[in-house]
């Protein structure tokens, strides 16, 4: 890779020869949403590459070239110089070699504007595409040939483009037309003022449009306040002090999340920053708190760091006698690229201390920035630390760190009436933990959490790749704490901890893990209010949530008559969307001319998988009477293997059930099917042993009228059922005399048979000569992912 950045940056050739002599142009993510600048990104890249840079605060003076900098800069032995718009370069006319050349990249496409303002002029005029173009720098920059044009769209709430820049060193010289190699300059300050009688959109794009320069801007209390990092926003007004904005005919709110502006069509925006006459810049939601911050007094250390800062400054600007506390790093003459520089400076020098390029104009003077420096090294400007109340327990082989609090609004909180119940540990019937138990006024709090962090948080103004980006760091914190999940899973639910380790911690089903998640949500970086964990009964948590009025969606999965009542009352309420996942009786049918073998061992699995707590597991089991008897012969041979035990003993395939009550229900389900007079062939007791254990259980001789034929156990209890050879379609009349529909499966070497089967079942899924084999892409996953999507259709007239 040979690349030269801007002027501070020069970047030795890459080592990988698969790479020399290749124009490699800053590869930059592209989202739909824009990058600020690319200055600096070549630069930025070589150093995580590992590439050497070298780095220079110019490379000549009075127009002739400093010795230092240009050995180093031939030293490199590069064939192109990559530059961005509008800095200063070293031309590779200087260099006698007949491959050498320059080019520039810039952010507009030719010949509609170029320029500083080019981004601005885009925006302004409320432009649906954008881009860039690289020419072939000439003595004017950007006015030679044309080298490459790309185009994007442009979404509500871009800023600048979103670049991608490939070449291969074979690109085209298109000759610009005369208007193409025009230059228009940048727009004035005195005529970026905001004209208040317009759509909201149309004042948002004029305020994005004049960021950073020259700067929208309006008079609030007899003073020009400039607007910076406007967004369109949706939803209700959210709270805050009203400020009066001369010639608004209606007064902007400023909110914790920022000034919020309104436009004559009665729609908003929201205004993140402000900046004063004076040059001071400050977050909009400190409008009328921006004084009130007191001094610090800095120790020992930091008065050196003090130093250290106002040293850099003087480096900077050289043009300054005195460094004072009034000092404005602005008007004192520095630039954008002397902001990169000192923030550069001053994390090389003050112990790596980050920065960032609008801190600088957050705090133009020297005693402000030295005062805002020393509080980001204290880590005074970071977001409140999470406080967590643990229960702690030492536990296969580590320490597990549990909450057990609510999770609302990004906190750990106690019920509000401060009630608990246990959560008991199947295996021994030990209490874990006591957790909180959600009162209906929680359940308002964690509403009115979610509904602002969705309508006026950070949440609703990310794109789907900044989400997308805080999901993948989720599940990589998922994935680095999976023991610690996998384990609390177990110890909470029963479920064996091998298989809680390859499946169940994707789905923390249990109210402890879920818990964890919260946490693990908050180190990813999700806003607050985006995630709420409320542990709680249905009557009260559920109920609330199925008549609130500010919940849209609501998903429920548990048993058939409460789900009835839930769709009910959110039909009443405010007609939410509803997912219901209700009883299941999946029926699996197996034929004479399957593979007998297997049909026994995925027939075990569908049935017994985490000892039968499996939403879609069989319910029923239909076997050809040819191969009734031996069938189950070889089920009950094999169930006689199964290893029940504790499920955090590697070698244990079967746990306890979930909880007592549970099990008492499975044991009364077992006695009906003997009453009605179903034949139990295997199991059907409670494992002698301390801890909701259940033994695997086989019944056979099941009638359809039986109570076990058409009721889900959600347990460890095969039912089976034999039908005659050959009857093919009254084996699907009887599969499908239920009111579930969930999932089903056939085991046939007829694929055609398979096939005709898999369209007649009344069932979402159907398995084929498997079972259990889900995929997210296929409709259980992917669509429902649609029920929580809206859908409109806009209308446009030109």
């Amino acid at each position: 890779m040979v690349t030269a950045g801007p002027l501070i940056d020069l970047i030795s050739p890459s080592t990988d020869t698969n790479y020399q002599r290749t124009l490699a142009i800053a590869e930059v993510e592209t989202d739909g949403s824009w990058v600020n600048s690319i200055l600096g990104t070549p630069a930025s890249a070589a150093e995580k590459d590992g590439t050497p840079v070298f780095k220079f605060p110019r490379w000549r003076v009075k127009g002739q070239p400093i010795p230092e900098v240009f050995d180093t800069y031939k030293s490199v032995g590069a064939e192109l110089n990559v530059l961005p718009f509008c800095t200063q370069f070293i031309p590779m006319n200087v260099i006698d070699h007949p491959k050498h050349g320059s080019i520039i990249y810039h952010p507009s496409i030719l010949p509609r504007h170029r320029g500083a303002s080019a981004i601005n002029w885009t925006l302004i005029h409320g432009d649906k595409k954008a881009g860039f173009t690289i020419f072939w720098a000439d003595d004017g920059l950007d006015t030679g040939p044309i080298l490459l044009q790309r185009e994007c769209d442009i979404a509500p709430n871009d800023t600048v483009e979103a670049v991608q820049l490939i070449a291969d060193g074979k690109a085209p010289r298109i000759p610009q037309s005369e208007e193409g190699a025009t230059y228009e300059g940048i727009q004035k300050k005195e005529n970026a003022e905001i004209s208040w009688d317009q759509p909201a959109a149309a004042l948002h794009n004029w305020i994005r449009g004049h960021d950073k320069v020259p700067g929208a801007w309006a008079t609030i209390d007899g003073q020009m306040v400039t607007f910076y990092g406007s967004s369109l926003l949706e939803g209700s007004a959210p709270p805050g002090e009203e400020l009066a904005i001369k010639g608004a005919a209606k007064p902007g709110c400023v909110t914790k999340n920022g000034l919020v502006l309104f436009g004559n069509d009665g729609k908003m925006l929201l205004v993140r920053n402000l900046q004063f006459e004076d040059g001071r810049m400050i977050p909009a939601s400190k409008y009328f708190s921006a004084d009130e911050t007191s001094a610090l007094e800095l120790t020992e250390e930091e008065k050196q760091m003090a130093e250290q800062i106002k040293s850099i400054w003087k480096g900077i600007l050289t043009n300054v006698a005195v460094m004072e506390d009034t000092t404005d790093f602005f008007k004192s003459g520095a630039s954008s690229m002397d902001v990169v520089r000192m923030i550069e400076q001053i994390k090389e020098k003050c112990g790596g201390l980050e920065l960032q390029n609008e801190d600088v104009y957050m705090a133009p003077k020297l005693g402000d920035f030295i005062q805002m420096a020393v509080r980001k090294h204290r880590g005074e400007d970071q977001e409140e630390e999470l406080v967590i109340d643990y229960v702690s327990k030492e536990v296969n082989g580590m320490t597990v760190k549990m909450p057990y609090q609510c999770f609302i609004n990004g906190q750990f909180v106690d019920a509000e009436d401060g009630k608990t119940v246990d959560t008991i540990n199947p295996t021994d019937g030990s209490v874990i933990a006591k957790i909180s138990l959600a009162a209906v006024s929680d359940v308002d709090k964690a509403v009115a959490a979610a509904k602002e962090a969705f309508e006026h948080g950070e949440w609703g103004r990310m794109n789907a790749r900044e989400r997308g980006r805080l999901m993948y760091r989720l599940a990589d914190l998922m994935e680095e704490h999976q023991e610690e999940l996998a384990t609390i899973e177990s110890i909470d639910s029963g479920a064996v901890y091998t298989l809680a380790l390859k499946t169940h911690i994707g789905m923390s089903v249990t109210p402890l893990t879920a818990l964890k998640f919260a946490e693990l949500t908050v180190k990813a970086g999700f806003p607050k209010g985006v995630i709420n964990i409320l542990p709680g009964s249905g009557s009260l948590g559920g109920q609330r949530l199925s008549e609130h009025p500010d919940v849209r969606k609501l998903g429920f999965t548990g048993s058939t008559p409460t789900g009835k009542q839930i769709m009910k009352t959110c039909a009443t309420s405010n007609l939410k969307k509803v997912s219901l996942e209700l009883g299941g009786k999946s029926p699996l049918i197996i034929f004479n001319d399957s593979d007998l073998d297997k049909a026994v061992r995925m027939g075990m699995g569908a049935v017994f998988f985490n000892k039968g707590e499996n939403c879609i597991a069989a319910g029923r089991l239909f076997v050809e009477e040819s191969i009734h008897d031996e069938f189950v012969r070889r089920v009950v041979e094999e169930t006689k293997k199964i290893r029940i035990g504790d499920p955090l003993d590697r070698s244990t395939d079967h746990g306890p059930q979930n909880h007592k009550a549970h099990l008492e229900k499975l044991l009364e389900y077992c006695e009906t099917g003997v009453k009605e007079g179903a034949t139990l062939v295997y199991g059907g007791h409670q494992v002698c042993r301390p801890g909701f254990f259940m033994e695997p259980t086989i019944f056979t001789d099941v009638e359809d009228h039986m109570y076990i034929a058409h009721e889900e156990s959600f347990g460890p209890i095969m039912v089976i059922s034999k039908f005659k050879d050959g009857d093919v379609d009254g084996v699907l009349e009887r599969a499908n005399r239920t009111e579930y529909g969930l999932a089903s499966g056939v085991f046939t070497k007829d694929l055609s048979k398979a096939l005709y089967i898999s369209d007649k079942l009344e069932a979402g899924t159907v398995f084929i000569n498997t079972y259990n084999k889900t995929d997210v892409a296929a409709p259980f996953g992917e669509e429902a992912l649609h029920e929580y999507l809206k859908i409109k259709a806009v209308t446009v007239e030109y």
